[in-house]
């Protein structure tokens, strides 16, 4: 039916709503149509529609195989899916499943009659299209975004959800859930398969191949794109990742990062066949991308279009698919800007763009200088401007600059080529210059609502006024929907626009309003104007001074379009004046005679010239054709455009190719055949008159519906005078809010604006309609003052005219009895008599606002009558007290304007508008009251604001509001504001402790900050090492140093810190402490790491610190241990974690070197001891050993002290010199062990063993220490008792389990006797408690006067040690026979009744 045709944008945010036959047929989804076009690598054409879902198009299909490439499938958010016949364009089937909307459909490639659909409730459903059996399964419970079809599997689906899962499902086995592949962390867009069977294509990828050197099993490759700006490669067969493909951001040139770009991504893929190492992807800004699966490399992907800048797409892509055809293998893709282009896939470049449209298309204007450019103004916020004789078929150029708003009207200037005026929906009017890249001109005058016309013309009075230098030929005027039609200077936009109104009344001496003007058209020669009017009146003006001519009132509702015959081959008829209005008539008049021979005053017309019948609905636009003298062409909202014989008053054709109300109509200049239309259906159709099926427009369903509106309009105009006025306005308000529906929502599915973050597809129904509040629905008039007078007004027109008759009684003679103005059956006279009868028309309607609760209006009514006191106080009564009685009230006196006050202060506390209380409360000079208000409710801040501003810096009201909100402050846990509360109140200490509650680094040192600002030193000293503490755990010892500098009273404490540091750096090294990204102070890096530990603290110390023994004042070391003992070190246990036990443990060494250094040596094995045995007892033995090779490297702890004989040394001296001897008799032990491992030594051992011997030979090993007789007895007590206990608990929990089976035995009649008899059976006599409590208080004895060196410095088990000694001796020189001896006799005094029993048994017996 059409030649050319700009379809519908497809639709946005769908996983695929478009597809291409084997035969080349594209088709997409548009709204709820779907559009098929006929591609092929030169040219597309646009063939036909598929109607008939009643909602968005969510997903579209192709049967790909032989005999049935011309059936297809959609999806739709109405819950249904339909088959369709590319054809003949006919429905076949239908089904209605799914109960939430489908969002996903696709027809399997592997058998021909299977077609699978998901839905957002995460129903999976399988149609068969040959038998129509379905099959529903429920795989995951989750938002369904996409799914696909194996091409390989005929059950095998993946399907995509909106959390970032993909199931792989087998629908032979009723939906069984294959694998889980989880991977994305976003919603899946797409889902692609490899065309070709098998795992083999990335068989040149060796890294992915198995462990075991196995190859892929034989699946298929999945391929996937999601939100996560990531693609990913499936194994089918192994259901897991094997490629993951991050998105690259292009950046444009010129241009800077979006950075909503990444939010509004959409990333489809697609796996176009014959290409099995390829896949395509689109990109955050519309590039497509080709990923060659076997490049190397961080690039692995081709851009296409590259060549040349404009091919890619500059709205993210939404769907893709190829085809091949006899050339070459073509690619197909849609995007958010609203273009379809065509790629060739073995070049990469762009072969061709189909523009769609986002909008209703409400005005067509083809330039007069132009050949065949025709400009589009669209609903989509954008203008095309079409060269319709170019050799490519869709040769389009957008606009966008500068418009943000729908585009209503258009007017290409008559002389200047390139100039196009343009409004919008938003009142907004500018010209373009098409062939430049400026931004275009914006008018300052803005109208208030929609423009409806633009039309150029000559310039009326005031710009005509002056000089022609300079001067312009055209001015530029603009119509509106708020009814005004104003002048634009098209040289000086900036400046004001000129209402024409004002100078037709002065021209014509008008007095009263002029009508809402609709319409305008300036006659060809620029002599005439006609105006259309809301009323359905047509007024003609004669130009420059728009002297009303005549008046046509033939039409009775508003004018919606006007057009001048151009006379361009019958002088004669160039006074014909076409008119169309929502009465779905056109009418012609003649007005060459009233042009030509004007008359003195304005002629009416009331009878056209001819009438045109045919249209059911309103007529939207017309356009004379050039090529002929009575052709003319019309279209309705019927959805039709009809052609004309205007003189013949006969149908010509009718064009019935839209599916929607028609806006717009343009006669094609070049080819009187030809004519352009464009209307609500978001679609611009060429069509050639001769070629159509039809003359007159359909006489369906409207036009009954039209005549019965007619019959109801008559009726009402005999039952009633004055109805026709109200029964047109509803269709007016009808017509026009159906024209203002929000075509962009609608275009892309009630889907986000760009502008926003995008998210999954709503309902439509879900989508708020940008109607114009003013044209769809009437305002809610406001409630009236004066109800009683108002309703009397609404009587019978009988009761109306006697109503006159009293009146003219009451004014000019005696009023009739019974007849009292402003009181009963007459108050409304009230308003007409004098003011003693107003004043009762005031009482009654006052006393009728009280009982229907309008207390406001009884309010403003005894204002009105002067009586303000009492106004006042019925405001108070009934709580309507407001601003603007309140601004009255001083007029009845301060007392009166106090209580009043008071009053609304207590209201608005109701209403909880506290700060304007306060503020009321201000304007009588209640400031103290204020203050009081605003605190009682919490309001501090605002109080404290007032009394700064009122009152003196030192009133102590200032002061406790401050301490009164940081309590509160401090209680909700905004730490940091309740301390500038406190500093501002003085109250430093305060300050200091609150922001210290907060128990992190930066709160802390912030709070010492403050505190040694503020000169609280105990504070600042306190916080100072309390933030050390937190940032040594964290290793940041750098800061640690820089918090406690310059701080004489912290100096101990930065030794105890520096010497952590070293430790924990020792520790890491060693591989004892695992590593972490500790931060440096620096003291370490000067010490030589050749010397001793001790030899390196004290040059540290020294140099860093200025400590030494030697050292005085500050830097005392004896004050400095003093000050260091007072610090608590409580015994850690086992589950304090390792980095709090090694500050205790170098808090310990600390006082450990500074006895050293004060020489006090007892102490320091005491300090040592500590230090070493809290890391021991917590379980760290690894930290414990290379702890004791940093103290005493050689094995002797004489290095700390000056006394060489062990007979003097202290208890916690010797045993500390045990644990080290412990250590370095199992190092001896394992060497050893080592040495005489199975197939560990070779032959070269022997000699490694011998050198080891010979080393600890030399040494003095001290192994002696490890065998104390002492520590031996008392170790063994402690066993005893320990096995004493074991044995209580024992009994305890014996005696107990037969307590509850005698009970239950003497329920079953066995005694007790049978259980004593049983305990004896043995022959031997049972251990009692009391036997047992006896024992134990004889070894509590032995072990109270065990002396306290041995119970306080406890050693290594000796028993253990012994045996380990013994066992040493037999494959080592190293242990002397004294040692053995020794050992042997030890374990025969006490480990033949421990643990150590048959160990010590086996060795003493050989």
């Amino acid at each position: 039916m059409h030649e050319r045709c700009l379809p519908a944008a497809p639709n946005w945010y769908c996983s695929r709503c478009s597809d291409v036959s084997e035969a080349g047929l594209f088709g997409f989804g548009a709204k709820n149509t779907i559009y098929l076009v006929q591609v092929s690598a030169s040219s597309c054409r646009v063939t036909g529609e598929l109607l008939g879902h009643k909602d968005l198009v969510s997903s579209f299909s192709f049967c790909h195989h032989s005999g049935q490439t011309h059936i297809c499938v959609s999806s739709s958010c109405d819950g249904t899916v339909r088959f369709w016949d590319t054809e003949t364009k006919c429905l076949l089937k239908e089904t209605s499943v799914h109960q939430k909307p489908v969002s996903a459909v696709h027809w399997s490639p592997a058998d021909k009659n299977l077609v699978l659909s998901g839905d957002e409730k995460g129903v999976v459903v399988c149609h068969w299209f040959n038998t129509g059996d379905i099959n529903t399964y429920f795989p995951e419970p989750r938002t369904i975004f996409c799914l696909s079809c194996s091409p390989h599997n005929w059950s095998h689906v993946a399907v995509g959800y909106k959390d970032g899962m993909i199931v792989l499902i087998d629908i032979s086995k009723k939906g069984e859930v294959l694998h889980r592949l989880r991977g994305h962390d976003d919603e899946i867009h797409s889902l692609s398969w490899n065309p070709e069977p098998g795992e083999g294509a990335l068989y040149g990828r060796t890294e992915d191949t198995d462990a075991g050197g196995s190859v892929w099993g034989e699946g298929c490759l999945l391929a996937s794109g999601s939100r996560d700006q990531t693609l990913r490669i499936w194994s089918t067969d192994r259901g897991k990742s094997v490629m993951m493909l991050k998105l690259p951001y292009l950046k444009k040139r010129g241009s800077v990062m979006d950075p909503g770009v990444k939010e509004r991504l959409w990333v489809n893929v697609h796996w176009p066949k014959g290409r099995r190492t390829h896949v395509i992807s689109s990109c955050f800004s519309g590039e497509l991308l080709l990923w060659d699966l076997l490049k190397t490399g961080k690039q692995k992907w081709s851009l296409f279009g590259s060549s040349s800048d404009g091919q890619n797409h500059n709205r993210i892509v939404f769907n893709m698919s190829s085809v091949q055809t006899q050339e070459q293998q073509l690619l197909l893709s849609t995007s958010m800007d609203r273009e379809i282009k065509c790629w060739d896939m073995s070049t990469l470049e762009l072969c061709w763009t189909l523009p769609s449209l986002g909008g209703f298309v409400y005005s067509l204007c083809f330039s007069p200088l132009g050949s065949g450019s025709l400009a589009l103004g669209v609903g989509d916020n954008l203008i095309r401007v079409w060269n319709t004789q170019s050799s490519k078929l869709y040769d389009t150029r957008c606009f966008w600059q500068g418009i943000k708003s729908k585009v209503t009207a258009l007017a290409w200037h008559p002389q200047k080529e390139g100039a196009l005026a343009f409004g919008t929906d938003d009142g907004k009017v500018g010209i373009y210059g098409v062939f430049s890249n400026k931004p275009p001109e914006i008018s300052s005058s803005y109208h208030k609502k929609t423009v409806y016309t633009l039309a150029w013309g000559p310039p009326v009075p005031p710009l005509s006024f002056g000089s022609s230098k300079g001067k312009s030929a055209f001015s530029l005027y603009s119509c509106a929907g708020e009814g005004t039609v104003l002048q634009h200077d098209p040289h000086q936009l900036s400046g004001e626009a000129f209402n024409i109104d004002k100078l037709i009344k002065d021209t014509n001496n008008i007095q009263h309003k002029l009508p809402l003007h609709t319409d305008l058209s300036w006659k060809p020669d620029g002599k005439v104007l006609a105006i259309g009017n809301e009323d359905g009146c047509i007024d003609v003006y004669e130009a420059p001074s728009l002297r009303l001519l005549c008046s046509i009132q033939q039409h009775h509702k508003i004018i919606n379009c006007l057009r001048w015959h151009h006379g361009l081959h019958s002088p004669e008829l160039s006074g014909l004046l076409a008119s169309g209005s929502s009465n779905a008539i056109v009418y012609i008049h003649n007005l060459k005679q009233v042009l030509d021979s004007p008359g003195d005053s304005p002629v009416v017309i009331s009878e056209p010239f001819r009438r045109l019948c045919g249209h059911t609905a309103k007529i939207t636009g017309m356009s004379w054709s050039h090529h002929h003298d009575d052709r003319l062409v019309t279209v309705s909202y019927d959805g039709t455009a009809q052609v004309w014989d205007v003189l013949q008053e006969a149908p010509v054709c009718n064009y019935r190719g839209h599916h929607g109300n028609l806006l717009c109509v343009n006669w094609s200049p070049l080819d009187p055949d030809v004519v352009w239309t464009g209307g609500k259906d978001f679609t611009v159709h060429e069509w050639r008159v001769s070629k159509q099926e039809f003359d007159k427009p359909p006489k369906g369903k409207k036009m009954v519906e039209l005549k019965e509106k007619k019959k109801k309009s008559k009726a009402k105009k005999s039952s009633a005078g004055g109805a026709v006025v109200n029964g047109e306005s509803p269709t007016f308000a009808v017509a026009l809010s159906e024209e203002e529906e929000d075509e962009t929502s609608s275009t892309n599915g009630s889907l986000p604006p760009i502008a926003l973050s995008e998210s999954w597809r709503k309902p439509p129904s879900a989508v708020k309609n940008k109607e114009k509040p003013e044209l769809s629905m009437k305002k809610k008039k406001p409630r009236s003052i004066l109800p009683l007078s108002t309703s009397m007004d609404h009587r019978p027109k009988d009761e109306l005219l006697q109503d006159c008759t009293t009146l003219a009684s009451v004014t000019h003679s005696a009023a009739p009895a019974g007849c009292i103005p402003g009181q009963g059956d007459h108050v409304h006279l009230g308003l007409f008599s004098d003011r003693e009868a107003l004043h009762r028309m005031f009482e009654a309607e006052e006393e009728a606002h009280l009982e229907a609760g309008h207390f406001e209006s009884a309010v403003y009514l005894r204002l009105w009558s002067g009586d303000l006191q009492g106004a006042l106080q019925l405001a108070t009564e009934k709580g309507e007290l407001s601003d603007h009685l309140l601004s009255l009230a001083p007029m009845a006196g301060f007392c009166v304007w106090s209580a009043a006050v008071d009053s609304y202060v207590k209201q608005l506390c109701l209403q909880e508008q506290f700060v304007k209380a306060a503020s009321h409360l201000l304007s009588i000079n209640k400031l103290h009251e204020a203050v009081d208000l605003l605190r009682s409710h919490r309001l501090y801040r605002e109080a404290i604001a007032l009394v700064k501003a009122r009152l003196p810096q030192d009133d102590p009201v200032l002061k406790e509001l401050y301490q009164s909100w940081a309590a509160v402050l401090e209680k909700d846990g905004h730490f940091s504001t309740a301390a500038k509360c406190y500093l501002a109140a003085g109250s430093s200490f305060d300050a200091v402790k609150v922001i210290s509650r907060k128990n992190e680094v930066s709160s802390i040192r912030a709070a010492a900050d403050v505190a040694q600002i503020c000169g609280e030193a105990t504070l600042f000293r306190s916080l100072s090492l309390r933030c050390a503490k937190e940032l040594s755990q964290a290793q940041d010892w750098s800061s640690v140093q820089d918090v406690l500098q310059n701080q004489d009273a912290l100096l101990v404490y930065r030794l105890h810190f520096s010497l952590a540091e070293f430790l924990f750096q020792f520790l890491s090294e060693s591989g004892a402490f695992p590593a972490s990204s500790a931060v440096g102070s620096g003291l370490w890096v000067s010490a030589d790491s050749d010397l001793s530990f001790i030899k390196r603290v004290e040059r540290v110390w020294d140099e860093q610190f200025r400590v030494s023994r030697t050292s005085e004042g500050p830097c005392d070391v004896k004050s400095l241990l003093q000050e260091l003992k007072s610090v608590e070190s409580p015994q850690p246990t086992a589950n304090v974690p390792l980095k709090q036990v090694m500050l205790l443990s170098s808090l310990h060494l600390t006082r450990a070197f500074l006895c050293f250094l004060c020489e006090e040596e007892e102490q320091t094995m005491k300090e040592l001891w500590w230090a070493v045995s809290s890391v021991k007892d917590t379980g760290h033995f690894l930290v414990f050993l290379q702890l004791c090779h940093l103290l005493f490297p050689d094995g002797d702890i004489a290095v700390f002290s000056s006394q060489k004989s062990s007979d003097t040394q202290s208890a916690a001296a010797l045993s500390l010199q045990s644990f080290v001897r412990y250590l370095q008799m199992y190092e001896l032990w394992w060497s050893s062990s080592l040495a005489n491992g199975d197939g560990i030594v070779q032959s070269g051992a022997a000699g490694t063993k011998e050198e080891q011997e010979k080393e600890f030979s030399r040494r003095d090993l001290g192994f002696e220490v490890l065998l104390c007789e002492s520590t031996a007895a008392a170790q063994s007590v402690q066993r005893a008792v320990g096995e004493i206990q074991d044995k209580l608990s024992a009994l305890v929990t014996k005696h107990q389990t037969q307590g509850q089976e005698g009970e239950e035995e003497r329920q079953n009649g066995v005694t007790m006797a049978t259980h004593r008899q049983e305990t004896t059976a043995n022959g031997e006599e049972p251990e009692t408690f009391l036997s047992l409590s006896m024992k134990m208080s004889q070894y509590q004895k032995q072990l109270s006067d065990l002396p306290d060196s041995v119970k306080g410095f406890p050693r290594p088990d000796v028993l253990e040690c012994s045996l380990v000694l013994l066992l040493l001796g037999r494959s080592s020189s190293v242990v002397s026979e004294t040692l053995k001896c020794k050992s042997t006799d030890l374990l025969r005094r006490f480990g033949m009744s421990s643990c150590y029993f048959k160990a010590a048994q086996k060795l003493t017996s050989t």
